[in-house]
């Protein structure tokens, strides 16, 4: 197999940076750029692809700080033989001369410059400011942060350098990049466990992929090596130590970072000079102390711990952790320790495993439980108990957000007895991968399995998997139908009653929002706890949208998206995200709702959740839709597309979210293919409710732009009593401004100002500013037609001002065209000199586009005769015959 450089895979722009010093050296401006990092970073390799790609000369030199006294010995590796005699500035002009001789730009490559003696960089120095003769670029690299290294050459070399580039170590990401140019795919999660292990150090990430086994990047939460060579410095180090020093090394490798000094002291049993002790622990590179000073001491990073714990050998590492188990308090540390100690089942251990894991479960913390509950699984030599404690960490890992890991364990799963909670889990599973036949399936044979009088916890457990499975089906019902059970099933207090209670109420806001508000109220009394409180939050908020108290929801949104410090849900983390996004795009925080789209995007790949990738990418398309920006909104689109034929909460957002890009490129009759599939009997329920999801405005715009009034009546009739019956205010606003639309196309003006009125007052007070200049915007455009064109610039005016301070361009563009269209702010000197009237000039722009008739129709509100009528009187009065001429003309204004 052909090793990829690393560089080429996430060194792009330093990568680009170098190549455009490159050219400009060769245009005459010689410079030295400084490429720094950490040992290992890639620095080099990214050095060999820079030489790789240049078609000219490549010097290279290596130095090395044994040869810091020898004069000029790197010009020496550079340039063999060129006369060193004389002082650095007589040396550079021989070196400038030198690279005349050559028939192209020299590219001089100098590896840990910082060992650089003083003389050839001196010289290398007077080169570059002379910028004698041919241009040239010298490439420097250095390591940061080396005590050892000679102050006067970093100053120097800082000093001359035209461009310093710093070297970051991978993120994870970059890890799962370098991966797969290796052939082998990690999935999110093992790879931020490499990146964490070797610190994204490029070296140690290239090695450990060529020496572990394939098999180990398939497993949950593996044991990591050290790569060899780092196993080999260790195994140096620890036989130079003092006994004294290397079992103090040792007791730190077992108690891992953040270690107390004095416990390590403890363990290791050190009855001389501590400090001696630390001292020489801490010159053999094996530990570094923490931030606290002499108090705290750890392991330089995973690969070190690694290797020292191979180095004593599995027998010595298990006395040893036995013994540091008896001296911690951390309850957490101390089971971990005994597992790792453990060789064999350990029923008591389980045992103590399994309670400790419903603890950290309780609290919310599932990537701790399911480490546990793994741990005990392997402990426990009952096949049943075995098999029910790994299940649940399966579970817990779904918790934890890592569904990619927990996919993986599905061959593992499976093959175990069926039983009513495996069938559960593996429900759970295909609800957040947004397969809802899957979990349909499989929770209908948990359910016909589980007894609930012999187990009511598990029985509780499917309830709340189906109240997850409804709520994602859209089917009200059914998950207050199922909450009820759960409820009932158990505790009050049980993590699967809480959230079945939490999502309860979102069921009953579709019935009776009252309700559903003083169900949250007596929760939020009842649930404190972190995990609770994160339940509670997402479903409170998802009520005060409903009901218009857009503030609120936002509060409770942005309450129920932490989970490292109050302890939660991933899932329900992202359900939050997904939500506070479109908050945030209704209020107008355009950048925030970007930025929380982003970062639930992220955590959508991260985890593998695409159950929520539709609902994120929606407000995404939008934002990027509005503001004119195509690529990103296609983009956006294509990934909220992927769930068109699952989940209904995956369909319906990516219906919207194409709907929402036709409207923006006038394109009526896209708008209702988009969201022709919501009209269907699949989306009877809370789909078709104009509060929850804001497309029947739009479906009714479309009709009405395609001269389809008598539809578009009817089709607003239904919506229209449905919001008033339910209490959607700002549902009502909408509708009523779609009402206003076909009543100004019917010629009803009367009727049309009275329905935008009542719309843009039932909008005042709540902060939608995006509905609301949707609904002036709509507003002006009757007015225009009906020949009220001050009455209309009025409302293009207002309704611009709020486009533009949103930044929605693409309206901002259209409110300019309708004023053009208005012909108000046209001077008359201005129409003297052109023949065309404003209503015509908008035309011919349009045209001159490249757009339809169909389409400059639906852009101004116009039919397609009226079109072709002002084309005709154009194409007269310019002197033209055709399209293309007139597309001729470009200046059309």
């Amino acid at each position: 197999m052909t090793r990829l450089r690393p560089s080429v895979i996430a060194r792009d722009t330093a990568l680009a940076s170098l190549s455009r010093l490159l050219w400009q050296a060769g245009e005459g401006d010689s410079c030295c750029a400084l490429v720094g990092g950490k040992a290992g970073v890639g620095k080099t390799t990214l050095l060999e692809e820079l030489a790789a790609r240049h078609d000219g000369p490549v010097l290279r030199a290596v130095a090395a700080p044994w040869e810091l006294c020898r004069r000029y010995g790197v010009l020496d590796q550079l340039v063999a033989g060129l006369d060193t005699s004389g002082d650095p500035v007589e040396v550079a002009q021989r070196l400038s001369r030198y690279f005349d001789e050559f028939g192209g730009t020299a590219l001089v490559i100098v590896d840990d410059a910082q060992w650089t003696d003083p003389e050839s960089l001196q010289a290398l120095a007077s080169a570059v400011r002379h910028r004698a003769g041919r241009g040239f670029l010298i490439v420097a690299t250095i390591v940061f942060g080396n005590p050892a290294v000679p102050a006067a050459n970093l100053e120097l070399l800082q000093h001359i350098s035209t461009v310093v580039i710093s070297l970051e170590p991978f993120t994870a990401a970059e890890v799962g990049e370098v991966a797969a140019a290796y052939g082998i795919g990690l999935h999110p999660a093992m790879a931020e466990l490499l990146q964490t292990h070797t610190q994204g150090i490029a070296r140690h990430v290239v090695q450990m992929l060529m020496e572990v086994p394939r098999s180990t990047w398939e497993r949950f939460d593996p044991e990591l090596p050290a790569p060899a060579a780092v196993a080999a410095r260790v195994t140096e180090a620890l036989t130079c130590c003092a006994a004294q020093a290397r079992i103090f090394v040792e007791a730190v490798a077992v108690l891992g970072p953040g270690t107390a000094v004095h416990d390590a002291a403890r363990l290791a049993g050190i009855d001389g000079d501590l400090l001696a002790v630390v001292d020489e622990a801490v010159e053999a590179g094996l530990v570094v102390l923490g931030p606290r000073g002499l108090t705290e001491v750890g392991p330089p990073d995973p690969m070190v711990r690694a290797a020292v714990l191979a180095f004593m050998g599995p027998a010595a590492a298990s006395v040893l952790r036995r013994k540091a188990a008896e001296l911690v308090d951390d309850p957490l540390l101390q089971v971990r320790l005994l597992v790792a100690a453990a060789p064999v089942p350990d029923p008591a251990l389980a045992h103590r495993l399994d309670t400790l894991a419903a603890e950290r479960a309780a609290e919310g913390a599932w990537g701790a439980a399911a480490g546990l509950l793994w741990d005990s699984g392997r402990l426990t030599e009952d096949r049943l108990l075995r098999e029910s404690r790994l299940t649940r960490a399966v579970d817990a890992l779904i918790g934890a957000g890592d569904v990619l890991g927990a996919a993986a364990l599905v061959p593992e799963v499976e093959s175990l007895r069926e039983t009513p909670l495996r069938n559960a889990v593996l429900g759970y599973l295909a609800i957040v991968r947004g397969r809802p036949a899957e979990a349909e399936n499989r929770l209908g044979r948990a359910w016909d399995l589980v007894n609930s009088r012999r187990e009511p916890d598990v029985a509780a457990l499917i309830c709340q998997r189906y109240v997850l499975h409804a709520l994602c089906r859209c089917r009200p019902e059914d998950l207050v139908r199922w909450a009820d059970r759960a409820i009932r099933l158990v505790d009050a207090d049980s993590p699967a009653a809480v959230e079945a209670s939490a999502i309860r109420g979102i069921g009953l806001a579709y019935r009776d929002i009252e309700a559903a508000q003083r169900a949250y109220r007596e929760l939020g009394d009842h649930a404190r706890r972190g995990a609770q409180v994160q339940r509670v939050a997402i479903g409170r908020g998802w009520v005060n949208l409903l009901a218009d108290a857009v503030d609120d929801a936002r509060v409770d949104f942005k309450t129920a998206v932490p989970t490292t410090f109050l302890g939660g849900s991933t899932r329900i983390s992202l359900w939050a995200r997904a939500w506070l996004a479109r908050v945030r795009f209704l209020t107008g925080d355009w950048e925030d709702a970007l930025r929380t789209a982003r970062e639930a995007t992220e955590l959508v790949d991260r985890t593998g959740m695409v159950l929520f990738d539709p609902l994120v990418q929606w407000t995404a398309v939008a934002v990027h839709t509005l503001r004119g920006e195509w690529e990103q909104a296609d983009a956006a689109l294509r990934r909220a597309d992927a769930g068109l034929q699952d989940y209904e909460i995956m369909r319906v957002p990516a219906c919207l979210a194409r709907a929402q890009l036709a409207e923006a490129r006038a394109d009526a009759a896209g708008v209702l293919r988009a969201l022709r599939p919501l009209t269907e009997p699949w989306a009877r329920g809370n789909v078709d409710d104009p509060g929850q999801w804001p497309w029947a405005d739009v479906y009714a715009y479309a009709l009405i732009a395609e001269g389809r009034y008598e539809d578009a009546d009817a089709f607003l009739v239904i919506h229209e009593r449905r919001a008033a019956e339910l209490g959607r205010i700002s549902a009502q606003a909408r509708l009523g401004g779609a009402r206003g639309y076909l009543l100004g196309a019917r010629g009803d003006l009367d009727g049309a100002r009275t329905a935008f009125e009542t719309a843009l007052q039932q909008l005042d007070g709540l902060p939608l500013r995006y509905d609301r200049a949707r609904v002036t915007f709509s507003y002006g455009q009757i007015l225009r037609r009906a020949g009220k064109r001050r009455d209309a610039d009025a409302e293009f005016t207002t309704a611009r001002d709020i486009f533009a301070a949103l930044g929605a361009q693409t309206y901002v563009i259209r409110c300019d065209r309708e004023h053009k269209a208005g012909g108000v702010r046209v001077h008359r000197a201005e129409r003297a000199v052109d023949e065309l009237t404003p209503q015509e000039k908008t035309v011919a722009e349009l045209v001159a586009r490249g757009m339809s008739n169909r389409e400059v129709a639906a852009e101004l509100f116009v039919s397609t005769k009226t079109v072709q009528y002002h084309l005709t009187r154009i194409y007269s009065k310019l002197g033209i015959r055709s399209r293309g001429e007139l597309a001729a003309l470009r200046n059309i204004q």
